[in-house]
């Protein structure tokens, strides 16, 4: 039985929405945060020298990071209804998402996420003055830009298909929900519509409420 080693309030959640959207059975093993650091407790490293969720054990195979995990349950389980087949390009489009989620989208949101903490946690009034300076000038010259560019992009191609690599869902889909759901839950609904509709579109779905209701507090649901 494939293990999921699911940290709380995790990017691991939308490994547990493939599972049931595969109807595989699985068992969730728990790991709770720290309570100051809001890391992953040690307990993890057992698993994988990293330490970090989510990670899967099928059998004797372990796998670490969420586009290697759907990679993995897609080709392995789920070639009839989570994978284009080999040369389309409905395949070409689920390539590039599975990966533009994490390469291309996530960095400047994590920095983003960093920055507003510089932000709001530097003392004294000197010292934030500065911190803000320096935020404001990172993300107004770099990251900001680049975080716009994506999300229009995002954007118009949601306006034009309704799942990432056309009309069928695949782990493409389950790749992106994480930062589209973190991008509607800090506001930005009303400024693009379709990335608004398309995370409502999969929080409606059973597959998606099983998940939840196993995996436990998610801060994006």
């Amino acid at each position: 039985m494939i293990v999921v080693h699911h940290l709380n309030n995790s990017r691991s959640q939308r490994i547990l929405w493939m599972l049931e959207e595969l109807e595989l059975p699985y068992e969730v093993k728990r790991y709770q945060r720290d309570a100051v650091t809001n890391l992953a407790p040690r307990e993890l490293k057992l698993v994988h020298p990293l330490g970090k969720s989510p990670v899967i054990s099928d059998g004797e195979i372990t796998v670490a990071e969420s586009g290697a995990i759907i990679e993995y349950l897609a080709f392995t389980y789920g070639q009839k209804n989570m994978l284009p087949p080999q040369g389309t390009e409905a395949h070409r489009q689920y390539t590039y998402w599975l990966h533009f989620a994490e390469g291309s989208l996530m960095p400047p949101m994590v920095a983003k996420l960093v920055f507003d903490k510089v932000r709001t946690n530097a003392k004294p009034f000197f010292v934030k003055m500065i911190a803000n300076k320096i935020a404001d000038k990172v993300m107004g010259g770099y990251f900001g830009p680049n975080i716009t560019a994506n999300m229009q992009f995002i954007e118009e191609h949601l306006a034009n298909n309704p799942w990432f690599a056309g009309d069928q869902m695949t782990g493409a889909d389950i790749q992106m929900s994480f930062p589209l759901e973190a991008t509607v839950a800090r506001g930005a609904a009303l400024q693009y519509p379709h990335i608004a509709a398309f995370v409502k579109k999969i929080h409606s779905r059973a597959a998606y409420k099983a998940a939840l209701a196993k995996g436990g507090q998610y801060d994006y649901s």
